[in-house]
């Protein structure tokens, strides 16, 4: 299963969030991912209908519908697979880093060397 688009970076952290807490709302999701309640809408709608994620319907203590959105197989799968995908750019990115911040230090270093040459 394979979950392609623009979204995979909400997607993958939508799914992280709700291993952890499946009983988080919408709106609380939203704000702890930074993303408009529409997104996370959107978003959970396509692991729905992918098959990552179940939900259940259950009346909270307030006697309003309240959700409970669990990884399936799938979701377990997918969440596995994206986080590989995640962990392989970001480690990139980091060597990335690495080198330029080495880059940037030599640079410093020789520049410091040129001046002191100058006093």
């Amino acid at each position: 299963m394979n979950i392609k688009g623009r979204d995979d970076g909400t997607r993958y952290r939508l799914l992280k969030a709700l291993e952890n807490n499946p009983d988080l709302s919408q709106r609380d999701l939203a704000q702890q991912l930074g993303v408009s309640l529409g997104k996370v809408n959107f978003c959970l709608r396509a692991l729905i209908e992918k098959g990552c994620l179940k939900v259940n319907n259950f009346r909270n203590s307030d006697n309003k519908r309240a959700y409970a959105y669990l990884l399936t197989p799938s979701g377990v799968e997918e969440k596995t697979r994206m986080t590989v995908a995640f962990l392989k750019h970001k480690t990139a990115e980091y060597e990335r880093l690495r080198t330029e911040i080495e880059e940037l230090e030599r640079e410093v270093e020789r520049k410091q060397r040129n001046e002191g040459m100058h006093d």
